[in-house]
């Protein structure tokens, strides 16, 4: 150990007290911004997982037609009969739906990043029971397809997705739904579409933690559901899976300028709940930053307070050759071992505190379900604790140590030093 570090926790010990107040800051400081940030990003990404689970990374509607304006202007030194014209092509016009879906499908096979796409069809109509009748968004499928880009298998809760495939006027309804109507697997429901009614039998019931989605959608087959919307052909829309869900924006870029469709990423879809998540974090991150900051302030002021207490030994240490920048690197040292200690210990009150937190019962439901608190394991988390940690304590203890290597040894005897 060399003579400087030795020196440092001579010193380092002469104010158990004040440093470990310091310490004990700097504990919690780390922990708890390691454990608000699992706590935020766990929500988020459950969050994300259900939306990519239930609407797919991408969503392909309505057409998109580009509307010419042109404006002719005459050129007077230019005798020749043709004027100039200049072409406005930044208006859009949108046309609902897809007409020709299998064309659209033929054109996003082409693109390797897509893994699943399936068509799907929507319309409002009237869902009535026994008892109650309420208004319900159809979602007609192909049952194959539409498990390959999203996670309807595992959501269905009661009943299967082999009665539903196996019976012609099988339905599946979502649970909150069902519950309004007061039915369950086997029932029948009474279906009304543009004056038509049609009697279909309750295959399943799903759950996919959205109420929205639980209050009002009922999965039918797509061939079944053209003939309840009396539409022959066409889809509302096309839901597309990913291989990596998170490049949804650029990839759909690229697919709206290939096929001249409408092309809505997940994040797009879902802005507004994402910027809610992404103030969250950064809110409870700097709220809790203020621990580590008062902490630092702490420790600044017993490293200036410990300066002057110790300006005898400085000055003799001085006396000896101590340089300078020995001088400082004593002091700094001491910062390294509260920061050290700190960042460790914060790190095993964060595991403990997430840890415990993940397996409390905890019910949430909107706009996703779950029974317990969502947490997120992250690297990234102790690695930002660590570096805002390193920075307020080191700035807390270069300050003090600068001011500790300017004191000269004649000073300190003549009782001049500042």
């Amino acid at each position: 150990m060399s003579p400087n570090i030795r020196i440092a926790l001579r010193f380092l010990t002469a104010n158990k007290r004040a440093m470990a107040m310091s310490l004990t800051g700097i504990i919690f400081g780390v922990g708890f911004f390691i454990f608000g940030q699992a706590q935020t990003t766990g929500f988020q990404q459950f969050f994300v997982k259900t939306i990519l689970g239930t609407d797919g990374a991408i969503r392909v509607q309505d057409r998109i037609r580009i509307t010419f304006k042109t404006m002719e202007l005459a050129d007077e030194e230019d005798d020749s009969d043709s004027p100039w014209v200049i072409e406005n092509t930044e208006n859009y016009k949108y046309i609902e739906g897809i007409e020709q879906p299998l064309e659209v499908i033929d054109a996003l096979k082409e693109f390797e990043s897509v893994t699943g796409i399936a068509e799907v069809l929507t319309g409002s109509v009237l869902v009535s029971s026994n008892y109650r009748s309420y208004t319900g968004r159809l979602f007609g499928v192909d049952i194959d397809d539409y498990i390959a880009v999203s996670d309807l298998e595992k959501q269905v809760i009661f009943g299967s997705l082999e009665d539903f495939r196996s019976k012609p006027t099988g339905i599946l309804i979502g649970s909150k739904f069902a519950r309004l109507l007061q039915i369950s697997i086997g029932d029948t429901v009474v279906i009304k579409s543009l004056d038509k009614n049609s009697r279909y039998t309750v295959a399943g019931i799903f759950e996919t933690g959205v109420s929205d989605i639980d209050r009002e959608r009922i999965y039918m087959k797509l061939s079944e559901t053209r003939s309840v919307l009396q539409r022959a052909h066409g889809a509302s829309f096309l839901q597309v899976n990913l291989i990596d869900p998170h490049r949804a924006r650029e990839e759909a870029f690229h697919m709206m300028n290939t096929i001249y469709y409408h092309v809505a990423s997940w994040q797009e879809r879902q802005k507004s709940w994402l910027d809610a998540f992404l103030v969250l974090s950064v809110s409870t991150g700097l709220t809790v930053s203020t621990i580590i900051l008062l902490s630092g302030l702490g420790m600044f002021n017993t490293l200036a307070m410990m300066v002057m207490e110790k300006t005898k030994e400085i000055a003799i240490l001085r006396s000896m050759g101590y340089t300078r920048s020995d001088i400082t690197s004593i002091f700094l040292w001491q910062g390294v071992f509260v920061l050290v200690a700190g960042n460790v210990l914060g790190w095993i009150v964060a595991v403990l505190m997430t840890y415990g937190v993940s397996k409390l019962p905890f019910r949430v439901t909107g706009i996703f379900t779950t029974d317990s608190f969502v947490v997120n394991w992250s690297i990234w988390h102790y690695v930002s604790a660590t570096i805002i940690a390193s920075v307020i304590v080191m700035i807390a203890s270069y300050i003090p140590a600068r001011r500790a290597a300017k004191l000269e040894p004649g000073d300190v005897i003549r009782g001049t030093s500042q």
